[in-house]
């Protein structure tokens, strides 16, 4: 386990995570959001882990911007912005939500303070679903709901989704917590009115590869190898297929490799009453005394 690369993506992270919150980003599309975080996280010397998500409202995760994408945060809007680094494929993920509006300050408060319950009872051997119960408890005591069906993730080197999940609610079917491996937890959270729940939302703009099989398609092909040689098995957007097609091309050509079963599209995940949901995440390693949180700034 490249240990030393998991500390220093963490370190990056962390740091433009922290930049994020600070800054006020009304008025601004998420385009140029996305562009910026991911402008900073290599100018840091990493690459991005996959492409910045921010999701806006009753969408839960999986926006990311279109290229040129116009749509503009408001005062009113909740942004939850999930960003990513990786050195030589080894993550860390991490997560804010930016809210303007005071109304909805409880909602950020509930996925911070389950976040950072877990991570303090967080140390080799801890049960998974103990982890669950804790971060579900927090969010009811305040009135929210958490969300069943997100939940955090081991991570291994270039490999988001490990196999392990780390719940959100108090679930049957556990494991203990390993020394020296690297997991995201990530508490969503939604209002007293929400459903507790997402569904897969019509627009997908996140891609992965999903198969290196030839397609026998000349120009699918290509843009096969060129996903695999720069982002390897890691999600990716149409943006970052621009520096090499024209947009046109290169959405013809991605929905071909998508048809063919090649390219994995991800659909966006919207709250299921269409309630706001807000979310925080650190990536972590447990070690026999507690806990290493990478993407601590």
């Amino acid at each position: 386990m490249g240990l030393d690369d998991y500390i220093k993506a963490g370190k990056i992270a962390g740091e433009v995570r922290e930049n994020v919150r600070k800054t006020d980003w009304v008025g601004k599309t998420v385009y140029e959001i996305c562009e910026h975080v991911e402008g900073e996280i290599k100018k840091r010397g990493a690459k991005c882990a996959f492409p910045v998500n921010t999701s806006i409202n009753e969408v839960a995760a999986h926006y990311t911007a279109e290229p040129n994408d116009e749509m503009t945060i408001t005062e009113d809007d909740l942004v939850k912005i999930d960003l990513g680094a990786q050195i030589d494929g080894y993550i860390a993920d991490t997560a804010v939500t930016v809210c303007y509006n005071p109304e909805f300050d409880t909602l950020v408060q509930g996925a911070e303070s389950a976040l950072k319950n877990a991570m303090s009872m967080m140390k080799t051997g801890i049960k998974s679903s103990d982890v669950g119960r804790t971060i579900e408890k927090t969010i009811k005591e305040l009135g929210l709901i958490p969300i069943a069906n997100l939940s955090g993730h081991s991570l291994e080197q270039y490999t988001i989704h490990a196999g392990k999940s780390v719940p959100n609610i108090w679930s049957i079917g556990s494991f203990n917590f390993p020394s020296e491996q690297a997991f995201a937890c990530e508490p969503f959270v939604t209002t007293g009115d929400g459903l507790g729940f997402v569904h897969e939302g019509k627009v997908k703009n996140i891609f992965a590869l999903a198969s290196r099989k030839k397609t026998k398609d000349k120009e699918a092909d290509e843009m096969l190898n060129y996903i695999w040689n720069n982002f390897n098995m890691l999600p990716f957007a149409l943006r970052w297929l621009l520096e090499k097609w024209e947009e046109k091309d290169a959405k013809r050509i991605l929905e071909i490799l998508v048809k063919k079963k090649a390219v994995h599209a991800y659909p966006v995940l919207v709250e299921g009453n269409g309630q706001r949901v807000a979310q925080a995440e650190h990536t972590f390693i447990p070690n026999e005394n507690g806990v290493t949180i990478t993407t601590n700034p």
